[in-house]
């Protein structure tokens, strides 16, 4: 299995209250993953990672993401879950191929009896930044100042939180995140 996580104790958390979330990030190269608590309007990184399929027949590169996120789902123990939306790409077989990457990861949640949300990138990065249209490095940025990250994640992780962020605040906007002394103007953190 080629997974990578990067996990923080999550002492003191009371879990009772709080809900589970996983985010999910699929590609059929690098599908990203992490795990958050809500509690109340707080959120606590739990872990995150990527999911790497080796090269070869699409079948076993759609099992390593099955698998691997069923793992994910078996050690971390989210409620729910939400996978971002495929957008369509200029290539079509590029679009086929992730559209399959995705319904691996989400058959992953089913699976584990989860409820799935779907949102689009615009979405997630409305609801993260700010802005539907920042780029990868402004969704690391706030990704890891909004879960308190001592670094920044990986692209591919970053984006998995944020749709978990996403999720966790109904799909709202910055207004309905606790972003005390954060703003975004024109795109930016400031």
């Amino acid at each position: 299995m080629r997974l990578a996580l990067a996990a923080e104790s999550q002492g003191g958390l009371n879990l009772h209250s709080s809900i589970r979330i996983l985010g999910i990030d699929p590609g059929l190269r690098i599908t990203g993953f992490g795990v958050i608590d809500k509690v109340g309007q707080q959120l606590h990184y739990v872990a995150s990672g990527c999911i790497k399929t080796p090269a070869g027949a699409l079948p076993e590169r759609l099992k390593v993401i099955l698998n691997s996120l069923g793992e994910v789902i078996t050690l971390h123990q989210p409620n729910q879950a939400a996978v971002e939306k495929v957008f369509v790409n200029v290539n079509p077989q590029s679009t086929l191929l992730l559209g399959q990457a995705r319904g691996a990861a989400i058959c992953a949640a089913v699976l584990a009896n989860l409820p799935v949300g779907e949102y689009t990138a615009l979405q997630v990065k409305q609801a993260v930044v700010g802005n539907g249209h920042a780029d990868k490095e402004q969704v690391q940025l706030m990704v890891q100042r909004l879960l308190k990250l001592s670094g920044t994640p990986s692209p591919d992780a970053a984006d998995a939180l944020a749709c978990a962020i996403c999720h966790a605040h109904g799909g709202q906007g910055l207004g309905a995140l606790a972003t005390k002394g954060f703003r975004v103007r024109g795109g930016r953190l400031v």
